[in-house]
This record gives structure tokens, C-alpha cells and sequence, in this order.
């Protein structure tokens, strides 16, 4: 069978404590335990501005003392529509304090997704950047359960004006909303009354990509929340002392929980730096100097191939980990080579409140000689992981299958939708809709999305090891590999790429070298060149938009 659980791995590299979840009944108390062992220790960086644990608790006992005195009732939910600045912890905090439900909500959410995000959570409070309203919110309000709109601004809480990031960005103040920043001065001083938050009380909704229907709203209970961000504490060696870089959007469950609920367990500063711009990043590190950060493969690789970037940039991280997007041996290496770091693997879902499988620290992740893949890790404490078939048998180890995981950051469903929780988690286990096999050791390989396997000429073709053998090539940056419609072979395999800076390859030079290194049915027909391949916020390659742009 191929159920693993952590027992056996752990008794190589030290045994954690089965229950680590058992300090803290809830994610509020893992910041109060934060706050009670340093409160004048800084909990948030942006730019030139901090935010003490103190100021940040006072902050956010005003903001929940205000939602109450506006009538917010317990299990309400306040959704945040903000890039990476020191406001979403403040709300995060204070939506806890007052007894209600986060919704995190994408700031690349454009009207159509607004609305639903905001009608489907049923949120109550918008608190939102003064130019998403602008854009995008004062459209879609009205239509919403929303009764208060909180705006604020990506100026607060720093003096300097990054142009890079900034430009044309001025304080803006709109009918029908209220200042938060005001809110919040209005109310200092004031406490908001003990609140009971149990550990299966819903912390987040966040929401998946909506890559096979409609986004939906995963429940990440208290316990879920307060687990994974012990796990990344103790599994990636993540110690009080030193800081983290919150390269991931906050938004997103890698942010949410390896970032600030890292940074809340920890206790450690929480570095921001608005959003993902290379070069502001790169001033970044060096201006803070962080030990410790997880993001996407491919957000790494866009500071590599920065031309500011030197190895020093990365020479105060002790640790590193990579999650959201697949990454390959040769990125692996690659990353080594930049940096002199060992980048370790991350495997998680939404569902999974982040980590369901980690890589042990200071471990390379081994590499499958059939396939080429790179293995995500071992299942973290306390997690069984299962290889199953169609119907829901475990398959041998070795043999691929769906990736099944049962643990204590499994989420308790989805929002309102009954009958998606029990096709995708029956029995408490989610069904990932991931492929893949597992060890006899007990590492996890994953081969795709079970939705992107191409059927060419009968043969199981799956995009990811296509991928891994384009990015061998010494031109490739990026790949991504889709299926298209075949007369003769039903379905053949193309592939998009774009290169390095200051390299060249024609399509015929790529289709070669796969054709040299792969079986007949596997290697692409056709590769077409571009600048860039479409992404998700957090990094992840959308093959789905290939598929429909008509390159």
C-alpha cells in the first residue's frame, strides 16, 4: 500500500512532537504568545516603515473595537482586497479579535471576480486599497452583502516614494467609504472584549483558482491555521532571531500561513515590500538582510535573471523554500548555483492550509531516474499521504496515482458547497487532483494535474517531464506544455517557452534536443517562443490560457 505517514522519516532527522498544534487553541493566541514573549520586538517591515507586535496589537484592537461598535457579530466575514502591505496583518488580527472570518482576496481580481468572491463569502466588511475601489470596488459594492468599505493606501506606513512601484499612486477618498487609518485613530485606546475562538472555527476563506469550475471557498479552521505554521517553524528551521521575506502575496495560503503565521509563531519580522517587483526585491534583501523565505520557483528565477543580481543578495538566508509551482532538477540546480543555497521543496494546496509535504532541512530532495522528477518531500508530522487509484484504492508504492492527504491542516470543507466537499473530501481526505507516486522511503513525486495529462496516439503523455527536459536546454527560462488536437494522434504535445536573456534557440534546435532525450510519443511536434508565459499572482504557469490564447 502507499500510505506513509511521518513516523519512520522522522526517526532519521529527529523527532517532533506529534501534537503541534497542542500550545495553541487558536491562531489569535499564537500571536499573543508572540506579542507576551517580545512586544517591543518588530513584528512588521515595509520599506522604511515597522510595526511593533505592541503597535500592531493596539492597531488592531482599535480596527475590532470599531467593526464591533458598527455591529460585526461573531462568524461574519470581513474581506481584504490588498497587495502585500502592514494593513492586511492589522486586519487580520482584528477580524480574529472582533470573532469573525478573513476573506482573502486576490488584488488582480478584476469586477466579475470581485463580485463573486465578495456574494459567495457573504463578506460583510471590504477593506480594500483606495485605488482597487477606485478601479474596480465602487462598481461592485453595491451588488454585495457589503454594509462598510474600509479604504486605505499603499503610502501608509512608510515616508518613501518607490517610483518603481508608486508612480501616479496619490491618496484618493471616495464617496461612501471610511478612512481606515482614521477608523483606527478614532478608536484608540479601546479593547475590544475577550473573544472564545475555538480550533474548528474557520480563521481564513481562501480561495482556489477555479482552474475546474467555479473558485471555491476552502474553510482553514484555527487548527489548520495554527499546525502549518508550526510545521514551517520547526521543519524549516525558521528560529526567533532572525526575519522573513514575504516574497509570496500575502493573499495566498503560502503567504498567509508561511509568512505571517510563521512570523506570529516564530515571533520574527515580517519584511514586505508591496509586491513582486524584481529589482525593488533585490534592494530589498539587502536593505533587511532576511534569513528565511518560501515563494515560487518562478519569482526566484526573475531575480536571477535580474541584471542587478549578485550571489550577496541572498547571503544572509539560512533557509529556503520553494512551494505554488513546480520546480525541476534543473532549477534545483540552478538555484544552487546562484546562490549557494539549497533551495528545499514544498508541496501544498489551498486545502492543505499550505505544507502537506515538506523536504527535510538541509536535505536534497532526491531525483526519479525514470521520470527525471524532483521529489516535493516527505509527509510533514502528523499527515498519512495515500496513492490511490479511480475508485480509491491505495496502489503499490512506485505505481502513480492520485495524491491523497489526511492530516490535521486538511480544511473542515468549502464555503457553502456541500456537495464539492464531500466528491473532494470524503472522509476528511482531500483528494488533490494531483498525480503522482511515493518511495519506499517514503518521498512524494508528483507527476501533473491529473486534468493536464495529454492522451497522444493512446500514450500517456504528462506536460511536467516535457517541461524538465526543456528546461535542460541551456536557452530555457521558462515551459510550459499543453495538449492541442491531432487528427492522426487524437492529441500531440506543444510546448511554449521563452529564454534567458542574451540567449537564442530556434524551435527546431528545441524539438531536437527533446526528440534526442525522449521517447517517440513524448517529445513536442511543435515549441513556440515567447517573451512571457502567463502566470497566476503567485508564479504558477497558466497552461489553461495557452489553450485558449489561439499562439
Amino acid at each position: 500500500m502507499s500510505v506513509y505517514d511521518e513516523r519512520p522519516w522522522l526517526s532519521l532527522y529527529g523527532d517532533l512532537p506529534p501534537d503541534l498544534d497542542s500550545e495553541h487553541p487558536n491562531a489569535l493566541e499564537m500571536f499573543r504568545a508572540g506579542l507576551a514573549a517580545d512586544p517591543d520586538g518588530v513584528a512588521v517591515v515595509y520599506f522604511d516603515g515597522t510595526l511593533t507586535r505592541r503597535e500592531l496589537d493596539a492597531q488592531s484592537d482599535a480596527l475590532a473595537s470599531a467593526l464591533l461598535a458598527g455591529g460585526f457579530g461573531a462568524g461574519e466575514r470581513l474581506a481584504v482586497y490588498l497587495q502585500n502591505v502592514p494593513q492586511f496583518v492589522v486586519c487580520m488580527l482584528a477580524t480574529w479579535k472582533a470573532g469573525g472570518v478573513l476573506v482573502s482576496i486576490n488584488p488582480m481580481s478584476r469586477a466579475r471576480e470581485l463580485s463573486y468572491l465578495l456574494q459567495d463569502s457573504g463578506a460583510t466588511v471590504l477593506v480594500a486599497l483606495e485605488s482597487l475601489y477606485d478601479e474596480v470596488g465602487r462598481d461592485v459594492v453595491p451588488d454585495t452583502a457589503v454594509r462598510l468599505v474600509l479604504t486605505t493606501s499603499e503610502l501608509d506606513h512608510q515616508t518613501r516614494d518607490d517610483p518603481r512601484l508608486f508612480a501616479g499612486i496619490t491618496r484618493q477618498r471616495h464617496e461612501g467609504t471610511t478612512d481606515l487609518a482614521t477608523l483606527v485613530a478614532q478608536h484608540a485606546g479601546e479593547v475590544p472584549p475577550p473573544v472564545v475562538l475555538a480550533g474548528d472555527d474557520v480563521a481564513f476563506l481562501t480561495y482556489t483558482s477555479g482552474t475546474t469550475g467555479v473558485p471555491k471557498g476552502a474553510m482553514n479552521t484555527h487548527r489548520n491555521v495554527v499546525f502549518t505554521s508550526r510545521v514551517y517553524r520547526e521543519w524549516a528551521r525558521f528560529q526567533r532571531g532572525g526575519s522573513i521575506f514575504g516574497i509570496a502575496p500575502l493573499f495566498h495560503i503560502t503567504g498567509l500561513i508561511g509568512h505571517i503565521g510563521a512570523s506570529f509563531d516564530a515571533p520574527a519580522p515580517l519584511v514586505l515590500a508591496y509586491r513582486f517587483e524584481p529589482n525593488v526585491v533585490l534592494d530589498a534583501l539587502l536593505e533587511h538582510r532576511p534569513t528565511y523565505t518560501i515563494g515560487a520557483i518562478t519569482a526566484f528565477n526573475a531575480l536571477f535573471n535580474a541584471p542587478a543580481f549578485t550571489k550577496d543578495h541572498f547571503a544572509s538566508f539560512t533557509s529556503t523554500y520553494s512551494g505554488g509551482a513546480a520546480i525541476s532538477p534543473t532549477a534545483e540546480k540552478a538555484f544552487l548555483a546562484a546562490t549557494g543555497l539549497q533551495v528545499h521543496n514544498a508541496y501544498g494546496l489551498t486545502e492543505t492550509t499550505s505544507p502537506m509535504t515538506l523536504t527535510p532541512f538541509g536535505t536534497p530532495s532526491p531525483v526519479d531516474p525514470t521520470s527525471g522528477a524532483l521529489s516535493v518531500g516527505t509527509p510533514v508530522p502528523g499527515t498519512i499521504v495515500r496513492i490511490q487509484d479511480e475508485v480509491g484504492h491505495d496502489v503499490p508504492l512506485g505505481e502513480v496515482g492520485e495524491i491523497v492527504a489526511d492530516g490535521p491542516q486538511v480544511v473542515a470543507g468549502y464555503w457553502g458547497k456541500p456537495d464539492e466537499t464531500a466528491a473532494n473530501l470524503p472522509g476528511g481526505a482531500l483528494k488533490s487532483g494531483d498525480v503522482g507516486f511515493m518511495s519506499p522511503e517514503g518521498w512524494i513525486f508528483i507527476v501533473d494535474r491529473k486534468k493536464d495529462m495529454i492522451n497522444a496516439s493512446g500514450y500517456k503523455v504528462w506536460p511536467r517531464e516535457v517541461e524538465d527536459v526543456l528546461a535542460e536546454h541551456a536557452a530555457v527560462r521558462e515551459a510550459a506544455v499543453i495538449g492541442v488536437p491531432d487528427e492522426r494522434r487524437g492529441e500531440t504535445v506543444k510546448a511554449f517557452v521563452s529564454l534567458k536573456p542574451g540567449t537564442s534557440a530556434t524551435p527546431e534546435e528545441l524539438v531536437a534536443h527533446c526528440k534526442e532525450r525522449m521517447a517517440a510519443y513524448k517529445y513536442p511536434r511543435e515549441v513556440v517562443v515567447i517573451d512571457e508565459l502567463p502566470k497566476t499572482v503567485t508564479g504558477k504557469i497558466l497552461r489553461r490560457e495557452l489553450r485558449t490564447r489561439g499562439v
